[in-house]
């Protein structure tokens, strides 16, 4: 055995076994997100002094591609090896066991198929879901075509559920062999050498994908489906949605290159006939379903149906008497579009369609290539999808932030209020669209996000183009909409005597025109998920108590008020709530408060510019200066549930000013 001391002697896994699951997970065709499993075998002295070896085996659910030390768990080897010797071990057994084999304190749980690792004589061993070798075991005739396409030397061993019994089955099958391919389940290779495991993993796969690609050399090419018009397309992702939805919300990711799928004549079978590997199951379920343009609420109702039933008659042999869960598919097949998978959030969505490219790509393989599959039975698909201890994998670690799972637009989002409302928003779970005309500051507040939770679109929210252009943005990134901040706006000075007409036009243009437009433009959306939604509209204290010479201002912001009144009355039919925040004097990263404002505004009230801002502090009521937090906070209230209750509301943020109290 190849003696790694030094390495281990610091319990730091050994940096050829981090490079080699590098460079295995660096192929998105050898695993996917957290799939297959490295391992390393080396000497160390424990406390006592005493030559052990260690066993570094990957953790459960660490991802290959990123592997760091973090991700391997140290476990000694002499405390599993005579595991071998049991005839059974149930699940709750081998976690015991593999806990009494850690090195060290706080490491993570370590891969279910730790033992496989373990028993296994060889001093490097590795475990890939390729998608060629997934191939080859879900043909008809799985052994016989594994051994024609790879050669007698390597083991078939039939499937059994990772864990002790297949550890067992596969230790006996390796014996003469130089790798082991598990039906369903891939690719297990070896060597006593980095380079030696890693050499037989990528020299066998290469294999099955010349086997594989000779069977598919006269496919014929698969017919387009006609695209879904722009407009279709919002309608179909606004009701997906919705449907999807009635859990709890869902963020949508459309993946149109799964056309190649999605439009063939027997998608419906591509769609139920299994997954590449059964690990796939706990992301993306069991089956796939079908969804056309016209057809979404039937084809779920049955898909539901379906599971249902399939779930009530196998229950009773499943562990510990599990509630079913979600019966809604997490990956759609659209013919005209392609893939659309549902997530918590836009990363768990795009993985989900990841995955589902995989397992799509493979069974539409094997019909093309073989004329058939052959997956596990219903029984078989349900045991692993409900079987607790791969379920932890999934355990999300508290609860979910509140707006997990929100899409919501806020409009003039570049700085001040709309800034801080889009921060304080994504910081409670939400995906936002931000939208401003102001394009170097956008970019810079959209750099601020993680780029998964937000979109952002640059343009004069006065034009219908643009306005069209945010709310097609929302559905196409993330599947639809539940908010929207209508906060842009400007500031117009002057006396009735001496403001321009042009001016006047200006601030009814963009403080009230441009909240109609986008209110009358992400209506239908709204309607078509069913799911209700919030609109709120960030307009003044000038709305109830107008000051001198701001009279285009405030006569506008009174109109975005009634606006938001009318949006209540009439929203209230489909669930839509329309709320109101009156703001006062937010000086703090405001693109408002242009200098030439500032000395307006200090000039009516004949004041110094500089004091401007204590001037408006010492009016209100409670003497404190109103920051953009402050503001963000009361949006916050409306976009969440918290108001479920509340519509044509108005949240005042302004220190107390009288005058301006709702009547």
């Amino acid at each position: 055995m190849v003696d790694l001391r030094h390495a281990a002697a610091a319990l730091e896994p050994p940096s050829g076994l981090i490079a080699r699951s590098r460079t295995l997970g660096s192929r998105r065709d050898l695993v996917l997100h957290g799939g297959g499993n490295t391992s390393t075998k080396c000497t160390v002295s424990d406390p006592t002094g005493r030559e052990r070896t260690v066993l570094w085996v990957k953790a459960s659910g660490a991802d290959l591609a990123t592997a760091s030390t973090d991700d391997f768990v140290p476990m000694y080897l002499d405390s599993l090896l005579p595991l071998q010797h049991r005839e059974t071990m149930d699940d709750a057994e081998l976690v015991e066991h593999l806990a009494c084999a850690v090195v060290r304190a706080g490491s993570r749980r370590p891969s279910v198929e730790t033992l496989l690792h373990a028993f296994l004589p060889a001093t490097h061993v590795d475990h890939v879901h390729a998608d060629a070798i997934c191939a080859l075991t879900n043909t008809p005739n799985a052994r016989t075509t594994v051994a024609d396409a790879l050669g007698e030397d390597i083991g078939f061993v039939p499937y059994r559920r990772p864990g002790f019994a297949l550890a067992l089955v596969s230790v006996l099958e390796a014996e003469g062999r130089t790798a082991l391919v598990l039906e369903h389940h891939g690719l297990v290779t070896w060597g006593e050498s980095d380079d030696e495991s890693l050499g037989a993993t990528l020299e066998l796969v290469r294999r099955a994908e010349l086997y594989v690609a000779a069977r598919l050399s006269h496919r014929n090419p698969v017919p387009r489906s006609t695209s879904l018009s722009p407009a279709e397309r919002e309608i179909l992702l606004a009701t997906l949605r919705g449907r999807l939805s009635r859990g709890r919300r869902v963020v949508l990711h459309v993946d149109d290159r799964q056309r190649e799928l999605s439009d063939r004549d027997d998608v419906k079978r591509v769609a139920e006939a299994g997954r590449a590997t059964p690990d796939h199951i706990l992301r993306i379920g069991r089956r796939t379903a079908v969804v056309r343009q016209r057809d979404v609420a039937a084809s779920l109702e049955s898909f539901e149906k379906e599971n249902r039933r399939v779930f009530d008659e196998h229950a009773v042999q499943l562990e510990g008497e599990p509630e079913p869960r979600s019966l809604l598919p997490s990956v759609v097949l659209v013919p005209g579009i392609g893939c659309i998978a549902a997530g918590a959030n836009a990363r768990e969505a795009r993985i989900r369609a990841e995955l589902a490219a995989t397992s799509h790509a493979v069974t539409a393989t094997v019909i093309d290539a073989f004329g058939g599959v052959r997956w596990l039975d219903q029984a078989e698909q349900l045991e692993f999808e409900y079987w607790p201890l791969e379920l932890q994998k999934l355990v999300s670690v508290g609860e979910p932030a509140e707006l997990e799972g929100r899409i919501v637009i806020v409009t003039g989002a570049a700085s001040g209020i709309g800034r801080a409302a889009a921060e304080d928003i994504v910081g409670r779970g939400a995906h936002v669209v931000l939208a401003d005309i102001d394009a170097p500051r956008l970019a810079e507040t959209a750099a601020s996000f993680a780029a998964e939770r937000v979109a952002a679109v640059t343009g004069d929210l006065a034009d219908e183009g643009t306005v069209d252009e945010v709310v097609r943005t929302a559905v196409e990134r993330f599947g639809g909409l539940d908010a929207v901040v209508l906060n842009a706006g400007v500031a117009s000075c002057g006396s009735l005597q001496t403001l321009s007409q042009a001016e006047w036009n200006r601030a009814l243009q963009i403080n009230a025109t441009a909240h109609f437009l986008l209110t009358k433009r992400v209506w239908p959306v709204l309607e078509n998920q069913g799911l209700g939604g919030s609109l709120v509209y960030v307009a003044s204290k000038n709305a109830f108590a107008p000051g001198a010479e701001f009279g285009a201002y405030s006569a506008s912001k009174a109109a975005q008020v009634q606006l938001a009144r009318i949006a209540a009355i009439e929203g209230g039919r489909i669930g839509v709530r329309a709320n109101i925040v009156n703001p006062d004097a937010v000086f703090s990263g405001s693109s408002l408060w242009s200098p030439e404002l500032r000395r307006a505004r200090a000039a009516a009230h004949g004041l110094p510019e500089e004091e401007l801002e204590s001037f408006y502090v010492a009016r209100s009521l409670l003497g404190s200066p109103i920051r953009p937090e402050d503001v963000a906070e009361a949006i916050a209230f409306f976009v969440s549930d918290r108001s479920r209750a509340t519509t044509g509301g108005v949240l005042t943020v302004d220190g107390g000013v009288a005058a301006a109290f709702a009547r």
